[in-house]
């Protein structure tokens, strides 16, 4: 039997996680939804619900996923054998087909814009009338929808065709510091703005009397959706790692990265919107509207719309292997294909599955079911509902099923030297106290993080999923 991969370097597996959770989500759908609920406030419930619900799941995942050193559904058949919950692990490798098969479309478009960037600079497109008319025209040619969704999923299989190591832990460490770097610069670019204090007063002040009940639920949604969590993929990258790796710490890590950069993306946006005067609140369309209109009418701005959109693509790509990465180890692990082949195979299917997703905007836009075009009925299907379904299933599976006690022996491996206990007793509010020894420490966060799974963690996810798919409203 072939030996399992691992990664090469603690920092590789690092910049890999946060890859898969930096995605669009963060660099498109925080800034947006951020606008609609007040700003500042909104940030703060955000970061609160990256603790109760981001945090403590992905550490499950990582948990079960080097324990078992399997794919999500070998993972969860490994560690309890015959259990239904491995439904969870089907879920996983579900979701890595349906969410890549539409994801594929929407990175397809910032490939797309990033090459528009450059060879129009978005020219007299200084009005939101004139971008959006610019946008619906392109998304909806299907010439340009289905070569760029074909582009996109050709980038992530060249890279998952590669293997763990030389493919995606090489080309994360290029990718994920070109991520810093771009927005760094289009910060720096962002706040030079005369009237660029304004965006940063909203973003940053808080106004609580902004937030409704409906806030705190988006807030709750996106912290877990936003971690790339309950698909499968911390679950399948957890499993290449080698168990003198701190899983704690390794999910504190990719959870600091992920939210650091949607906080930065506003940072990067926000004050050039208020700058050129333009709406922060204008909804999903601030990215694909919004801003080629400011970039219009900025100096150089085919250069900072494409950096913008070059930053936008990096961040799909980094989720888009993930996504494949999940789908392909698991035809690796249960069905013994090569790597070579479950990736071209399954990554030419995923492709197709996508097609009529990417001529929802044009050819099949009339087309639909349920009152629903297929792109629609994708998102719907993969974020809706595999998502929360999963998310919730692992949790209750760790917290419960397997349990935490079993958990936290496995996270103990690579956590049990006094130097990480103490950073770690520090990070959960606790006083360092040296009559204790490291085994106290670490059990003490391990009950905290165990209350948090078991009990904070599905009750939240729950109200996220029902809020979701609209059975509660506040």
């Amino acid at each position: 039997m072939e030996q399992r991969e691992h990664w090469g370097s603690h920092m590789g597996f690092i910049f890999a996680a946060a890859g898969s959770a930096v995605g669009l989500g963060n660099i498109w759908k925080f800034p947006y939804i951020t606008g609609e609920n007040g700003g500042g406030a909104f940030v703060i419930v955000y970061l609160l619900c990256i603790l109760i619900t981001g945090l403590p799941v992905m550490l499950a995942e990582f948990t079960i996923g080097r324990r078992s050193q399997r794919n999500p559904v070998g993972a969860f058949r490994a560690i309890k054998p015959k259990s239904k919950f491995i439904i969870g692990g089907y879920l996983g490798v579900l979701a890595g087909f349906v969410i890549l098969s539409f994801y594929s479309v929407v990175g397809g478009w910032t490939l797309g814009y990033t090459i528009k960037a450059i060879t129009t600079g978005f020219a007299g497109l200084g009005t939101v009338e004139k971008t959006s008319l610019v946008y619906k025209n392109f998304v909806g040619d299907p010439r340009n929808a289905i070569f760029y969704h074909m582009l996109f999923m050709f980038i992530n299989i060249f890279i998952v065709y590669q293997g763990v190591k030389k493919g995606i832990e090489k080309w994360t460490k290029i990718l994920m510091p070109m991520i810093f770097i771009i927005l760094l610069v289009l910060i720096i670019k962002a706040l030079s703005m005369e009237g660029a204090m304004d965006g940063v007063r909203f973003y940053l002040t808080p106004d609580f009397s902004k937030l409704t009940g409906n806030s705190i639920l988006i807030a709750l949604g996106h912290a877990f959706f936003s971690l790339s969590l309950g698909m499968g993929a911390m679950i399948t990258y957890g499993s290449y790692l080698s168990k003198k790796e701190n899983l704690f710490k390794s999910a504190l890590s990719v959870s600091m990265i992920d939210t650091g950069i949607a906080l930065f993306a506003g940072l990067a946006i926000f004050p050039a919107v208020f700058a050129m005067g333009f709406a922060p609140d204008s909804g999903p369309g601030l990215v694909f509207h919004i801003l080629p209109a400011m970039f219009s009418k900025m100096t150089f701005g085919f250069f900072w719309g494409f950096l913008f959109f070059l930053l936008l693509a990096i961040a799909a790509i980094t989720s888009g292997i993930s996504l494949l990465e999940v789908v392909t180890s698991y035809f690796i692990d249960e069905l013994k294909f090569s790597r070579r082949a479950a990736t071209v195979i399954f990554g030419v299917a995923i492709f197709l599955l996508g097609i009529p997703s990417a001529l929802s905007f044009g050819a099949l836009a009339d087309f639909k079911l349920w009152n629903l075009t297929f792109f629609q009925i994708a998102d719907n299907l993969g974020s809706n509902y595999l998502l929360p379904l999963g998310g919730l299933l692992i949790s209750i599976f760790v917290g419960w099923v397997w349990g935490t006690k079993h958990a936290v022996d496995e996270i103990r491996h690579g956590s049990h030297n006094f130097a990480d206990v103490h950073l770690i007793s520090l990070m959960a509010g606790l006083k360092d106290d040296p009559s204790h020894n490291s085994d106290v420490h670490v059990l003490t966060l391990a009950s905290l993080w165990g209350i948090f799974l078991r009990f904070i963690s599905p009750v939240a996810i729950t109200i996220a999923f029902l809020f979701t798919i609209g059975a509660i409203k506040l």
